[in-house]
């Protein structure tokens, strides 16, 4: 069964906006679950512009479900997953600056800086996700890291200006799905995801897991976090039943 990990960084973005004590990350997470979330997904930025370290350790105590840690692929990241002990990190590209993470790991150019954060954080009990752009490549280097789990970047998918330009995009997310399934990698998918572009990822059956943000919170300003949570998941187990 597909299962939904929403990500709850933009409630902490309204958060530090104001330098306020809400809205809370951590209330958020409880009622994205009780909306029917598998787990909860947040990105401990090196700059901290939301979730603080504060946070994630609160989450970490009060999830009940599964919680995914996003990092740079650093040593003091590292340490830091290895006090809290997430249930996953997934490892990100990061660029000081940038408005959200801009694109996924070329592993082929960048492996050789993953390898020992991979190797460190499975030593230490926590699976490992490395976030990729959705090729071939990246996927068998994933494999032959040991990684857990891969998250492929549904970015170019999402932002398509053109039906053939999206139907070539997804082409290339269920090859790289496919193969990662073939060389015994979870599959995530992740980044643009909304409530109409979803259906089509969630009919590809090697997907096991959608990290979903940015466009729950917005349904949620408007309707409820519980609600939003629930209506996505229900789009995606129609999607996957097909």
């Amino acid at each position: 069964m597909s299962r939904l990990s929403v990500n709850v960084d933009h409630i902490a973005t309204l958060r530090q906006l104001r330098g306020t004590k809400y809205p809370d990350p951590v209330l958020a997470s409880y009622l994205a679950e009780l909306g029917g979330a598998d787990g909860i997904t947040i990105h401990l930025r090196q700059d901290r512009r939301h979730i603080q370290d504060r946070d994630l350790f609160l989450l970490r105590q009060t999830v009940s479900t599964h919680l995914t840690l996003e990092m740079a692929a650093t040593e003091g990241m590292a340490q830091i997953a290895l006090k809290a002990l997430p249930d996953m990190v997934t490892l990100v590209p990061e660029r000081s600056g940038e408005n959200t993470t801009e694109r996924g790991f070329n592993l082929e150019q960048e492996s050789g800086e993953i390898e020992p954060i991979v190797r460190k954080l499975q030593e230490g009990g926590i699976e490992v996700s490395i976030f990729i752009d959705p090729t071939e490549t990246n996927v068998r280097i994933a494999a032959e890291l040991a990684a857990d789990f891969v998250e492929l970047n549904t970015t170019f998918y999402a932002d398509s200006e053109d039906f053939e330009k999206e139907l070539e995009e997804l082409d290339k997310i269920e090859r790289a799905a496919n193969l990662a399934a073939k060389q015994k990698l979870g599959v995530a998918v992740g980044h643009a995801i909304d409530y109409q572009n979803v259906v089509n990822i969630a009919a590809i059956a090697a997907v096991e897991e959608f990290s979903i943000g940015h466009c729950i919170v917005c349904r949620a300003s408007l309707v409820g976090m519980e609600r939003a949570t629930r209506e996505m998941k229900e789009l995606i187990l129609r999607a996957a039943e097909k």
